[in-house]
């Protein structure tokens, strides 16, 4: 009696997940679409424009951020579709076991769907993920770049400085020694 109890409450639960679920690859597959517009916006204005202004600290600030949400992508939406495919095969076999072959049918269509949209967000994420990576790691790379070569040439405008002091001590302890 307390088995029978305990899966039922088990199907119950299992049975409202199934909505929850599918607004949620829905959502993630608008935030993936949202993201991918973003990414756009990013590359030709964003990026260059704190390249310019020579941001490094808000660059890596935002990088993380944009990174972040492409990999939360990446992760949770395929678990949705798992989710979304595994929830109603219970039902759809059941129905299979006493010849309903019309709601097997309806299971496996949302099963098959709920896979492809899950995969089909974490997939945009995952290319998003990568690109903004290579973005602004590059971006990252180029004001360090930019800061190695100023201060070399920072140090090249104060040797000289140093060869004419150690020309004028040199001068001065000359004149000092004729005298």
């Amino acid at each position: 009696m307390l088995y029978s109890f305990s899966l039922d409450i088990m199907h119950l639960i299992t049975s409202w997940l199934l909505q929850p679920v599918v607004w949620g690859l829905l959502f993630f597959t608008g935030l993936a679409i949202y993201e991918f517009g973003l990414a756009l916006g990013e590359r030709l204005s964003v990026i260059p424009a704190l390249q310019a202004a020579k941001q490094k600290q808000a660059l890596i600030s935002q990088g993380k951020k944009r990174i972040e949400r492409a990999d939360f992508i990446t992760r949770i939406a395929p678990m949705l579709g798992l989710m979304g495919t595994l929830i109603p095969l219970g039902p759809g076999l059941s129905a299979l076991g006493s010849g309903d072959i019309s709601i097997l049918t309806t299971a496996m269509t949302v099963a098959f769907d709920t896979t492809i949209i899950g995969l089909f967000a974490g997939v945009i994420g995952f290319v998003l993920g990568r690109m903004r990576r290579r973005w602004y790691d590059n971006a990252i790379g180029e004001l360090e770049r930019l800061e190695i070569a100023e201060s070399h040439a920072d140090t090249a405008k104060l040797t000289p400085v140093v060869e004419v002091n150690n020309s004028v001590n040199s001068s001065v302890n000359t004149s000092a020694k004729t005298a």
